[in-house]
């Protein structure tokens, strides 16, 4: 069944059919359909342009067909062009003329706009609570973590000592910024085009407010034309899908190099591991690596859905349908990450004394045995100097600074005492950085405080 055709003398090309019809595809959200029609005859009814029969005959109608999908009973196959020729045309066929009116004050333009907002709504919430349940199991990792000390990096080099709790506070705070962009993003898109028509709205008097409501959107939105034509929201919600694989695949490389036998910081679980065909000691992060490739996938569909759009004039043209594919891979691909990696990091095992043993062999401690000689009146551009004489000294020996003897220290510079030792100390050195946002244990059970506040909401 095809929506249109009276103007038309002859069939369309089977070839220009295939290409034309979107319902292998669109077919995802015959719930939004089915929905938004169900809205839409409620509506009809209020305003008299339908009667309470016909309104409850066309209602009975789709939600048979609903039901009829739901259970397997009724098959959505390609015989129709759309989601919407296909509950249509069995609207038609259960309850006879009554389902011909249904198509009454609306277009198939601001029918699939609103399809489209109804689906990106609703997985853009899933998406929300499968990022809240990651934030609870990186808080879990946190809170048992606070004195787990290890190396921080800067340019991938050993830099200062951190902690595991430190380490993935920042991440926390990633995922967090995401799921306030899809909040605004919600807030931004949640307003109903049903009703736009075409492009130029209808001569019915509809109330588009009711329908809206009935829909659970904030309200109608204000101009016909951007109805049919905004996908704005699409794009936004891409670049945010963007952002949240750009955070997991960061997170991702440092799980693959924490993994390899030159740091041995963690052992992921054998449920989250794969092995090799050939060399069978390997165990391998298939997960993060796998999560770190399909970012550029998800990247893939943003450029592309900006791309599409960037030449097209008011008001819909045929290009926007190429939104759902690309958005509907991304979402699946962005919603299975998330899960998959959350699963691997809740699972995943820290080994704590190397994490500490790597950070003492690093000299992350160097910073601090300069604060120890400005604190006994060297300026810092000398102590700067000094610091640098012991590491080439440690380097020379292949020792830690800790390790040195207080005659060695002396050897460099006199200033140095045998409380050196305690000052350089990773518990030392984490400790004495209690500012917000800092890793030492009174900042941080204060942001796991906040965090379990966050979370609690």
């Amino acid at each position: 069944m095809k929506l249109w055709g009276g103007r038309f003398t002859k069939e369309t090309n089977k070839l220009v059919d295939n290409f034309n019809a979107s319902l292998p595809f669109d077919k995802k959200f015959y719930k939004e359909d089915i929905e938004g029609s169900m809205a839409h005859v409620k509506m009809l009814a209020k305003q008299g342009i339908l009667t309470d029969s016909e309104k409850d005959t066309i209602l009975s109608g789709l939600e048979s067909i609903l039901n009829d999908i739901n259970s397997g009973k009724l098959i959505i196959d390609d015989g129709h062009e759309d989601i919407h020729s296909f509950v249509e045309a069995h609207l038609i066929e259960r309850v006879g003329d009554a389902g011909k009116k249904l198509h009454t004050g609306r277009s198939r333009n601001d029918q699939v706009a609103l399809d489209m907002k109804l689906y990106v709504r609703g997985e853009l919430l899933t998406i929300d609570e499968l990022l809240k349940h990651l934030l609870t199991t990186i808080h879990n990792i946190m809170k048992d973590n606070v004195t787990t000390f290890m190396p921080g990096f800067t340019h991938l080099q050993k830099a200062q000592p951190v902690t595991l709790a430190h380490h993935f506070g920042a991440y926390f705070e990633m995922f967090k910024r995401d799921r306030d962009r899809l909040h605004d993003t919600y807030e931004r898109m949640n307003y109903c085009p049903l009703g736009a028509g075409a492009l130029a709205g209808t001569t019915y008097p509809l109330d588009r407010e009711y329908t809206a409501s009935l829909l659970g959107f904030k309200g109608a939105t204000a101009n016909s034309m951007d109805s049919v034509s905004d996908r704005d929201y699409v794009v936004e919600f891409l670049s945010d899908l963007s952002l949240i694989m750009m955070h997991l695949s960061r997170f991702s490389e440092e799980v693959i190099i924490w993994n390899t036998n030159e740091y041995r910081f963690i052992d992921i679980d054998d449920a989250y591991s794969t092995g090799s065909s050939i060399m069978p000691q390997k165990k391998n992060p298939d997960i993060a690596e796998l999560v770190r490739g399909k970012t550029g996938r998800v990247y893939g569909a943003l450029t592309s859905m900006l791309t599409t759009l960037k030449g097209i004039p008011l008001a819909y043209n045929k290009d926007m349908q190429e939104d759902k594919e690309l958005t509907f891979d991304a979402i699946d691909t962005v919603k299975g990450c998330i899960s998959l990696f959350d699963g691997m990091l809740a699972t995943m095992k820290f080994n704590k004394d190397n994490m500490e043993s790597s950070a003492k062999n690093g000299f992350t401690n160097a910073t601090d045995a300069a604060d120890y000689l400005v604190n006994h009146g060297v300026p810092f551009r000398d102590a700067h100097g000094i610091v640098g004489q012991l590491v080439l000294f440690c380097i020379d020996k292949n020792i830690a600074l800790d390790d040195m003897t207080l005659e060695e220290f002396k050897a460099i510079s006199p200033v140095f005492e045998e409380d050196i030792y305690d000052a350089i100390s990773m518990k030392t050195c984490v400790e004495k950085r209690n500012v917000k946002g800092a890793p030492g244990e009174e900042a941080m059970k204060n942001e796991i405080a906040l965090n379990e506040e966050y979370l609690s909401k």
